[in-house]
């Protein structure tokens, strides 16, 4: 009977419960334990298992720069002005689901990239939905999109994610149709979605960097408004 309930969780595709289950039969230690107590033990490991397949594949959706980036390996010794408890308050996610904005500027190589990556891997452990683009290519996508009618289809995407990572914003300057597109990204997010951007010039130097001030006003009253605003400073930690 024990062989052919292992049997049928695995037909269930519960692999994971029947793994445990079988571990219980051979362990010494579970006899003092009531029926609720091992089986609450059997659906957790289940739960636990799901959830880590799910937040790895949320991960490779989000096609991170640094895969490899966790809110757990922040340095916090190098003095970059990271505050610890502020970025203890980001790694709830918090902020995500009340569709706030973060932005990360700062120099070269002070590590906004690999922050922002941080922050995005522990929101899809925690359930969520995320997409990362550097500006040149998400920019270069759009145009592709336009050109084969896959355009909606991409304003549908960019609109649905919890978080969006913008890497490298005002890079360079943004004029043409570059400025309305993201204009037109962003604008679907505004107040419903999170943004995280990242950029190596302080905020005030962004409305210069777009050809028409208009737009300008548009992308920076949806952008900083009400933005959580980190500057890093320092050198380059590359050369470390």
């Amino acid at each position: 009977m024990i062989q052919q309930t292992i049997d049928r969780l695995y037909n269930l595709r519960l692999r994971t419960m029947a793994d445990a289950y079988f571990e219980q039969k051979n362990r010494g230690d579970c006899g003092g334990l009531s029926f609720d107590e091992r089986f609450q033990l059997l659906v957790e490991a289940e739960w636990l298992k799901r959830l880590d397949k799910r937040g790895k594949r949320r991960l490779g959706e989000a096609r991170l720069k640094q895969q490899q980036a966790c809110i757990e390996d922040i340095d916090y010794k190098s003095h970059r002005g990271l505050d610890r408890k502020q970025m203890e308050d980001l790694a709830t996610c918090h902020w995500i689901r009340a569709g706030r904005n973060v932005i990360l500027t700062g120099p070269t190589g002070v590590g906004k990239t690999w922050l922002a990556c941080a922050l995005c891997n522990r929101a899809c452990r925690e359930g969520l939905s995320a997409l990362y683009y550097r500006i040149p290519r998400l920019t270069q996508e759009i145009k592709l999109a336009r050109g084969d009618g896959s355009y909606l289809k991409l304003l549908e995407k960019l609109a649905r994610a919890s978080l969006l990572i913008l890497d490298d914003w005002a890079l360079s300057p943004l004029d043409g149709q570059t400025q309305h597109d993201l204009l037109e990204v962003i604008d679907d997010r505004a107040g419903s979605r999170s943004i995280l951007v990242t950029s190596q010039l302080p905020i005030g130097k962004w409305h210069d960097l777009v050809a028409d001030p208009s737009v300008a006003d548009a992308l920076l009253d949806r952008l900083v408004g009400t933005a959580i605003k980190i500057e890093l400073k320092g050198g380059s930690l590359r050369k470390a």
